[in-house]
């Protein structure tokens, strides 16, 4: 099944920003979205919800003034993200905003529901689904869903555990519709990688909170750029479901992130802490086990320049390695 027209023909790059909570703002999604890739956020980052008018209408209008001056290379299309989960009572009205403002691409997490669906299509709109494993993939396609985000596991946030090659390999056996992998990707190698294996597109994150444009403190910045994978710890105290956060935020805390004691999965509270003073996202960050290949804080702009020369190189570079490859089964076919 071919990429919907919104996810084919306006992308410099094959790359979708995720929404970061808190993180991503208007600034960073105009930025993403000029530079050619999927920019997205949020809706709940904008409190109270007059603010997403406000926010919907900014990216609207300033995208649609870039595209009308650069009608050669205009701007890649932005994505809401909705919660769709019970502890959201502002679902429906953002949905509705969505919906006046035609978002090109709702992304939808934490569970499927057909209305949310059903509404974004009503306008012509794309939704993707989060998802950590085939079954919950199999109720997003079937409460109607366009396509899949398969978090596996390293990826920032909230992540499963399974390996982005056994992720999509299931996938792929039953789902032929467009799909965007999550999970380490941090640079253009990676984004080949991610393709190779069979998905559509590449989902970053964590590389994008260490950017100027980005809503995050510069102490949260500046240890992206020092940490590694190996500062990465998984684990469901904060909000109930399982997620990677920087070990030295936990530390900061107060906390020993080798002793974490689980939360109940039942009470579920997204920034609550859990059982701690500490708050996810605020005091405890997110991050991505990719990070070691963020060197630096630059603008979107740049960290996507970067993206596109390394994943040229990589094309480049499989492009040789398959000729030389291919080469050598011809000789020895010919022995």
């Amino acid at each position: 099944m071919a990429l919907p027209p919104v996810l084919r023909d306006r992308l410099r790059l094959p790359v979708i920003a995720s929404p970061l909570f808190i993180i991503s703002n208007p600034d960073l999604v105009i930025a993403q979205c000029k530079a050619g890739i999927v920019g997205s956020f949020p809706s709940l980052n904008a409190r109270p919800i007059s603010q997403l008018d406000e926010w919907l209408a900014r990216i609207t209008e300033e995208l649609a003034a870039y595209d009308k001056a650069n009608p050669d290379a205009p701007s890649a299309p932005f994505a809401v993200n909705q919660i769709v989960h019970k502890t959201n009572d502002r679902l429906e009205q953002d949905v509705e905003l969505c919906v006046k403002y035609k978002a090109p691409i709702v992304i939808t997490s934490l569970g499927a529901r057909t209305d949310v669906n059903d509404a974004i299509h009503s306008y012509g709109g794309v939704t993707l689904h989060d998802v950590i494993n085939s079954s919950f993939a199999r109720k997003a396609i079937e409460k109607g869903a366009d396509g899949l985000i398969p978090v596996a596991a390293g990826a920032g946030g909230h992540a499963g555990k399974l390996s982005p090659f056994a992720l999509i390999q299931e996938l792929r056996e039953w789902f032929d519709g467009p799909i965007a992998l999550s999970g380490s990707i941090a640079n253009g190698a990676a984004i080949l990688g991610a393709q190779a294996m069979g998905a559509d597109l590449a989902y970053i994150g964590s590389a994008f909170i260490a950017t100027k444009e980005a809503n995050a403190v510069q102490d949260y910045k500046e240890m992206i750029v020092a940490s590694s994978g190996d500062d990465i710890v998984y684990t469901n105290l904060f909000t109930g479901v399982h997620g990677n956060y920087l070990r030295p935020s936990i530390e900061a805390a107060g906390l020993d992130p080798d002793n974490l004691p689980q939360s109940d999965p039942s009470k579920m509270n997204f920034g609550s802490g859990g059982n701690t003073k500490a708050k996810a996202w605020k005091d405890i960050w997110g991050c991505g086990q990719g990070i070691g290949a963020v060197k630096d804080i630059p603008s979107a702009a740049e960290l996507i320049e970067r993206l596109t020369r390394e994943y040229d190189a990589a094309v480049e570079a499989l492009e040789a390695k398959v000729a030389l490859t291919r080469k050598r089964a011809a000789a020895l076919a010919a022995e």
